[in-house]
């Protein structure tokens, strides 16, 4: 079974609160349905219940009419079949949440950032792995990140923070790093390079995501990559301290203009 999506937990996390807010057991909530607790469970983890039992669930909670609205939008979104589901993909539970996401913070000490490589760039990656890979799944991924981007241009474009270690471009060509200005010069991105010449650096223990979202109620969400898959993290302790993290890289990086001007440099040298 795939991991659930971030709309999906979303709800599940809604229906909990709500559940704990009448004082309500989950044992008591699976009588009212005739579930067992287990499944109880799964629906507050992310499994999206029945329509049926999603409307029990908020009579039993005591949402009267007036306020069901936004959880039946909710549940609505967590019952859609995203535009990734046709690409199979292994890792939508991150798709999920930057999809949604409103504002997205990364530091990348290796690669250019996903939202900014061209597919040039993304070729030389999927070449680059351990296990080849079929012609069609290179395709695939491809297809993937290109539509990812459109969220930077989009009606509500997702605002998008980038801090990229100056070493992470020494393998990007003239067309790479040209195409991360270009994307820079939208009103909702920033780009800073963290130089060379800064030396030792807590960026050095590894990239990593920080998203927020729409939802008042939706905590920020940190997600980090490691050699045997990824995890993402909501424990507001070290989300806390990935934010800190984040802001002092950004002090230690140039300027945006004066990342441009770097990067220019960089391309020209091409």
């Amino acid at each position: 079974m795939s991991e659930p999506t971030f709309r999906q937990r979303r709800l599940g996390r809604a229906l909990q609160l709500l559940r704990e807010r009448a004082r309500l057991s989950q044992k008591d909530i699976a009588e009212r349905l005739r579930y067992n607790i287990a499944k109880v469970s799964r629906i507050e983890n992310g499994q999206v219940p029945d329509y049926s039992a999603f409307e029990t669930m908020l009579d039993v909670y005591g949402v009267i009419a007036d306020d069901q609205e936004p959880y039946v939008e909710m549940w609505q979104l967590a019952e859609e079949k995203a535009w990734w589901h046709q690409y199979r993909l292994e890792d939508q539970g991150y798709i999920s949440l930057e999809h949604d996401a409103a504002v997205i913070l990364t530091f990348q000490a290796s690669y250019v950032p996903g939202l900014l490589q061209t597919k040039r760039y993304m070729r030389a990656l999927f070449a680059s792995v351990r296990s080849p890979r079929s012609k069609k799944w290179v395709e695939d991924q491809i297809a993937i990140r290109t539509r990812r981007r459109q969220r930077l241009e989009s009606d509500k474009p997702v605002r998008y923070h980038a801090i990229i270690m100056e070493s992470a471009l020494r393998h990007a060509d003239r067309e790479q790093l040209s195409y991360i200005n270009e994307v820079a010069g939208l009103p909702t991105v920033t780009v800073q390079v963290i130089p060379d010449s800064v030396g030792l650096h807590e960026g050095y223990n590894g990239s990593f995501t920080l998203l927020d979202f729409p939802y008042p109620s939706d905590p920020r969400v940190l997600y980090v990559e490691h050699t045997e898959g990824s995890i993402h993290i909501e424990d507001p302790a070290r989300v806390k301290s990935a934010t800190l993290t984040f802001k002092h890289l950004s002090k230690l990086a140039l300027i945006p203009e004066k990342s441009a001007a770097l990067i220019g440099r960089l391309a020209a040298e091409r």
